[in-house]
């Protein structure tokens, strides 16, 4: 996958911009598109809007005891 993704489960969670991004960012890197054609616009924007709700539905919905690692200091 892509290595310039960011984890966004983080102590102040992560923002509806960043979740969008996110999702652009993945159905960018799956579709192979930067920006669609005409054509293909709407089932791009309709693809991304799934990816967001999911990923927010996740986030939401995650349960953790611990607090999570800092990527910077592991990686």
């Amino acid at each position: 996958m892509c290595r310039s993704i960011k984890v966004l489960r983080g102590e102040d969670g992560a923002s509806d911009h960043e979740v969008y991004e996110a999702s652009l960012q993945f159905v960018r890197k799956i579709s192979g598109y930067r920006q669609p054609s005409k054509a293909n616009r709407e089932v791009f924007d309709e693809a991304v809007e799934q990816i967001e709700a999911a990923s927010r539905r996740l986030l939401d919905g995650l349960v953790t005891r611990s607090k999570p690692e800092d990527q910077r200091v592991s990686a």
